[in-house]
């Protein structure tokens, strides 16, 4: 019994040694034991093996010698030890001699130094992460910028809307590309060697780039708007203009004498619309703060306020040519139709899923259209109440839609940098004007239907052909976004930015001038 747990034990040890072995031997690949930092297995290894072969040594039979002190007969006898005792013994103390060897090299102190010949290693730790900033969504609130989504996620292309083209919660506050560095960044070093790799490389002459040109100075003027100008509309009458701002103001210009006429109102958030009522005596404003305020031209007075309750912040609003209806679009998606006769809501439609981001009404005020973020378009019969049509217009954000003089046709911006006529018959895509490089964020067309004008992210303004799609006329003032647009009564195109100044561009292209100015910084 004795000598069969004698030679498993023995059969164990080499088991070990073999393995230490074979843990070496690929682990290795030709190279030295140093630089793979395996020695250890190697040490252990040759002791386990050749503790295994003392052991069966010891187990041989050996020369026929009386120990007095062991026993001849009974059961002692037979499990007394034979063989040479002497070489068990010392096989025995060689796998404990090769289990300190392991356990030192894994716990001894030496173990975090790195060893001669190895190369040193550069470990990347994880920048800390930036705060969120106020353009970009949340997963557990609902942003109120007009590209924000109302949902608690945002689908691809919607995220791709918010990120590259659409403005930050105001406007005022969109990023500016940040200048470039004024050392310009330099070559790679190459790869020193590994006996060199602890010598600091010598720094070559850093080179200055140039200063970036300054943008141009703008004028002001202290009635100016402080924030972007993100809404224009023309009087009837061609001599007055009413603006929207980030600012929360809605102001009153006079276009002839170039002055500021008062200041009709200020809204408890972000003001995004301010429309001129048919009467000519009146205008409809409407922002972030979900209220729809009526009031009167020649002094402000506040008539009537319409408040949209759980539809959240108005996006967008339009009013029917006989001023008998409103629709309003909200950052919850949903779409209001409000009887400005009677003062009070016609309709709750269920509308978008995400944030609307443009409404337009039809000419005869019987249909309206409305974009959401995400790019799908409906078609409305406001006086039911009922959807007509839903379709994916555009690949983003819809925005800046308005309907043709005949009714049947409609025009659309996009966060795909595209806009699109459409066949509201058919809803099949009519014509492509393509040109700008941002998000073509409104448009406005000119009296006669004929000229078509657009401003985008991209900082620029344009004038198209309606009946060709070709580009007329391209303006920049290299001032940053431009936000609203609307056509004077002389033809002339009216843009408002982040800059916050409205500026008159003539329509068939050049330069334009400020023709109001935003307030100082």
């Amino acid at each position: 019994m004795r000598r069969s747990t004698d030679r498993l034990l023995a059969l164990a040890m080499l088991i070990v040694g073999i393995a230490c072995f074979a843990k070496l031997y690929p682990a290795l690949g030709g190279k030295p034991l140093a630089t793979a930092r395996l020695e250890v297995f190697g040490v252990a290894g040759v002791l386990s093996v050749l503790a295994g072969l003392l052991f069966l040594a010891g187990l041989l039979p050996g020369a026929a010698r009386h120990d007095p002190a062991a026993p001849l007969f009974g059961r002692d006898a037979e499990i007394a030890p034979a063989g040479h005792p002497r070489l068990r013994r010392a096989a025995l103390a060689l796998p404990l001699l090769a289990l300190l060897v392991i356990v030192a090299d894994q716990f001894g102190p030496w173990r975090t130094q790195r060893p001669a010949g190895e190369p040193a290693k550069e470990v990347a730790t994880a920048p800390a992460e930036p705060a969120p900033r106020p353009s970009e969504p949340e997963a557990s609130a609902k942003p109120t910028t007009p590209e924000a989504s109302a949902k608690p996620t945002v689908p691809a292309s919607a995220q791709e809307e918010v990120a590259k083209s659409a403005p930050p919660a105001e406007p005022v506050a969109a990023p500016v590309p940040p200048s470039p560095p004024a050392i310009a960044p330099q070559p790679a070093q190459p790869a020193q060697p590994t006996e060199q790799t602890a010598l600091a490389p010598a720094t070559p002459p850093q080179i200055v780039a140039p200063p970036p040109l300054a943008p141009p100075a703008q004028p002001t003027a202290p009635e100016g708007h402080r924030d972007a100008v993100v809404w224009l509309a023309v009087s009837a009458d061609g001599h007055e203009i009413m603006s929207a701002s980030t600012d929360r103001m809605i102001k009153l210009w006079d276009i002839d004498g170039k002055r500021l006429i008062r200041d009709l109102g200020i809204h408890k958030d972000m003001a995004r619309s301010a429309l001129f009522m048919p009467d000519g005596k009146t205008a409809l404003t409407a922002g972030d703060d979900g209220e729809i305020v009526l009031c009167q031209l020649s002094d402000g007075t506040v008539l009537h306020v319409f408040s949209s309750g759980a539809n959240g912040g108005v996006r967008q609003l339009k009013v029917s040519q006989d001023g008998k209806l409103a629709v309003s679009g909200h950052d919850t998606g949903s779409v209001v139709v409000w009887d400005l006769e009677k003062g009070t809501v016609s309709h709750v439609l269920p509308g978008h899923d995400w944030s609307v981001s443009s409404v337009a009404i039809s000419p005869d005020g019987t249909r309206a259209l409305t974009g959401s973020i995400d790019g799908e378009l409906k078609l409305w019969d406001i006086v039911s109440g009922k959807q007509l049509r839903s379709w994916h217009g555009h690949d983003r954000g819809a925005y800046g839609a308005v309907f043709l003089a005949d009714g049947h046709h409609a025009v659309t911006g996009s966060g795909d940098y595209t806009i699109k006529l459409w066949d509201l018959d058919s809803f099949r895509e009519v014509r492509r004007f393509e040109g700008h490089s941002g998000t073509v964020y409104a448009l406005a067309l000119s009296a006669d239907g004929k000229r078509l004008g657009s401003v985008s992210l991209d900082g620029t303004a344009r004038i198209w052909n309606m009946d060709t799609g070709a580009e007329i006329a391209e303006f920049d003032p290299g001032t940053g976004p431009m936000y609203s647009v609307a056509f004077a009564a002389d033809g002339t195109l009216l843009t408002g930015g982040i800059d916050r100044t409205i500026r008159d561009w003539p329509a068939v292209g050049g330069d334009g001038t400020v023709l109001f100015a935003g307030a100082p910084e």
